[in-house]
């Protein structure tokens, strides 16, 4: 049974957004919103429509600073129906258009999207789709994560795998996976065609409402990513994520939690959807998963950055009752760094 105002998953798809009969259009993927309570971070499911008033945010410098003191917002995971072949480019972007100007509607500030949406897959890595997200983000006052694979500046026919943070004053930074080594799976892949270099920088992005990190797809599976992270700052992690995990899901679905509870941070991840196999969006703080589904669409929920703060300042003790549902300080006082270099000197 599909829920209400979802498509069914063998339906035609198209980049355009179909009518309803008043003439409104509406987005041909559900949209999810989820505001929870607990302690801070308040929650709860509903299923939103789209409406008819349009949700705008300026790119003052007035509301950046209006920004800087805001601390709880909502993140969109969007789980897109991605197109490959030789229009991906155009059908991409019109799409992309449209998830970024629903999420913003219903009030998201940072929009995730799927590793490598929305392009390019395949060498050579010819276009870039920076600055029409960037446009999107200055006209929706959003910041946004997406796939932008792009040729290494000292050997062009290499590319990295990349992830970009866009926002209302443009590019803030790029992240290029670092783990594993290449060629691995993209070079004369099934989806992916080009060859792969990795990085070996993992960088932290200042924001108006918090430090960003961002990692791709299975560096899920590399704990030690996620902690520099934590370590350099970061209070939300982005893990965008490919294409069909199969055997992979159950782990994979455990490690994204796993990846918030231990670094005290927000964690969110997102897939493409190429045909009718399951995705894997999930937007997890360190205390509950906040929302998840394996179907195309756009995932709402509402983060508090105070929380984090709050918990990675906190000492530990013992209750009950206890204040949180996760170990706090663990960034601080379950650490032990000298352990590591004694036991293993090559740490």
């Amino acid at each position: 049974m599909r829920r209400k105002g979802e498509k069914s998953e063998n339906s035609a798809s198209s980049p355009g957004l179909p009518l309803q009969s008043s003439g409104e259009k509406m987005p041909p993927w559900p949209v999810f919103k989820q505001i929870h309570h607990l302690a801070k971070v308040e929650c709860r499911m509903l299923c939103l429509k789209a409406h008819s008033a349009e949700y705008c945010v300026g790119s003052s410098r007035e509301s950046r600073i209006e920004e800087a003191m805001i601390v709880k917002f909502h993140v969109a995971a969007v789980q897109t129906k991605t197109f490959l072949g030789p229009d991906e480019q155009k059908r991409n972007m019109e799409s992309a258009g449209e998830y970024v100007a629903e999420a913003a509607k219903q009030g998201a500030k940072f929009i995730c999207f799927p590793e490598t949406y929305p392009g390019p897959w395949k060498a050579p890595l010819s276009y870039s789709p920076i600055l029409p997200l960037t446009e999107m983000a200055r006209k929706h006052g959003v910041y946004i994560v997406a796939g932008a694979n792009c040729p290494v500046p000292d050997d062009p026919a290499r590319g990295y795998t990349s992830q970009v943070l866009v926002g209302p004053d443009g590019l803030i930074g790029r992240y290029n996976r670092t783990i594993p080594k290449g060629p691995w799976i993209y070079k004369g892949g099934r989806f992916w065609d080009y060859d792969y270099q990795e990085a070996d920088d993992v960088p932290v992005f200042d924001t108006p409402f918090g430090k960003v990190g961002i990692l791709i797809c299975s560096e899920v599976y590399s704990p030690e990513l996620s902690r520099l992270l934590a370590l350099k700052g970061a209070e939300i992690i982005f893990l965008p994520a490919g294409v069909s995990k199969y055997e992979l899901q159950e782990t994979w679905r455990n490690l994204i939690w796993s990846r918030a509870i231990e670094n005290l941070a927000y964690t969110v991840t997102c897939q493409n959807i190429l045909g009718a196999e399951h995705g894997l969006a999930m937007i997890c703080s360190p205390e509950e998963i906040l929302i998840e589904s394996l179907k195309p669409g756009i995932f709402i929920a509402e983060c508090d950055f105070d929380r984090i703060r709050w918990l990675r300042k906190q000492k530990d003790l013992y209750g009950p009752p206890m204040p949180w549902r996760t170990k706090p300080g663990i960034l601080r006082d379950w650490r032990r760094p000298e352990i590591f270099r004694k036991n293993f000197p090559d740490w």
